[in-house]
């Protein structure tokens, strides 16, 4: 992987150079402090970052079905409650995230329209199927277990609204994380045939959930310019291995077995060693043919669009009040 381009390497133009913002944005990056939504930014790093932050709301919205599909399914009133608390908590991330990308000048609006035009992207694991209710450990101990190692380190991004809505969302996910072990830990000291749902979904997650660190890092484009932004703080590669080196101990605990025959520990590294993935079905699935592509994005547009007389309603009822205000203030004038 090329080097990180320093902060006076960039090469990025902006419509309106502000020397003195330019400085000050290169100390903060520098520094490894927060830059604020009042503070001059480059056009560049903010495109970065309305790209970044919008779909990572957009996952978090479109994640929401997988697991939604369950919670009538669910084999008990708890496994019930503990589903919708989770499917509850991802449309929060989203809210957050959303309210994040707003400072920096997108509308929710648009982003919207991004989202379910198919323009923008989401996490390619959303868009496979969830057959039995072994997937919603999986998603829980694979795609969230991937999603801590993946935003924990978001924590610290130089951007402070993301920063800071990370904080609340990796502190959920994690209680995520453990739900989908105790699933899987359940069905695998169950049954037989509960042994072999909990293994069977464990062999179909397992390789998409590695991929949602991204292409590796030579086909990444732009994680270094992002790294060197303090917006990433590793690349793709370092946290998929990161991941690998977590959930194999986890298998072990589980009594499930990852279905990766070249997964073996290379004393050298002092990590895992993986197999190669199929990127060529990770390429399909971005390019909108993947298993469930269509499904998700219009189920998502029907919510949309069914959901407009409430937006119409809340934005009647906000002028209204706003109406009134200046109604009673104008009075008030007069009177005095």
């Amino acid at each position: 992987m090329a080097p990180a381009a320093t902060p006076t390497q960039r090469k990025d133009v902006d419509p309106v150079e502000d020397p003195a913002g330019r400085a000050r944005f290169d100390e903060l990056i520098t520094a490894d402090q927060r830059v604020e939504p009042t503070d001059w930014m480059p056009d560049a790093y903010r495109k970065t970052l309305v790209r970044q932050v919008s779909q990572h709301a957009h996952s978090e919205i479109i994640g929401m079905q997988p697991e939604g599909n369950w919670i009538t399914r669910a084999p008990s009133l708890k496994r019930k409650a503990i589903l919708m608390a989770k499917v509850q908590d991802e449309a929060g991330h989203g809210l957050y995230l959303y309210s994040a990308a707003q400072t920096l000048g997108v509308t929710r609006d648009r982003m919207t329209e991004d989202l379910i035009s198919g323009k923008a992207k989401y996490s390619s694991i959303f868009n496979y199927p969830t057959p039995t209710w072994a997937d919603m450990g999986s998603i829980g101990w694979l795609v969230d277990g991937a999603a801590i190692c993946n935003q924990v380190p978001l924590c610290r991004a130089s951007y402070g609204p993301y920063a800071r809505a990370m904080v609340r969302i990796c502190k959920e996910e994690s209680f995520h994380q453990r739900q989908g072990f105790e699933i899987l830990l359940h069905l695998s000291r169950g049954t037989k045939e509960q042994h072999e749902m909990a293994q069977e979904s464990v062999n179909r997650w397992y390789a998409p959930a590695l991929m949602m660190f991204g292409p590796p890092d030579a086909d990444s484009p732009n994680s270094a310019q992002s790294m060197a932004w303090n917006i990433k703080r590793f690349s793709n590669d370092d946290l998929r291995q990161r991941f690998v080196d977590m959930i194999v101990p986890q298998a072990e605990v589980l009594g499930l077995t990852l279905p990766d025959p070249d997964l073996k520990w290379n004393e050298e590294r002092g990590h895992y060693d993986y197999g190669e993935l199929d990127w060529n079905e990770f390429s399909e699935v971005l390019k909108g043919r993947g298993p469930a592509n269509a499904i998700r994005l219009e189920r998502r547009r029907q919510a949309h669009e069914g959901g407009a007389w409430v937006r119409e309603a809340a934005a009647a009822y906000a002028e209204r009040r706003r109406a009134m205000a200046e109604k009673a203030s104008a009075e008030k004038v007069q009177a005095a």
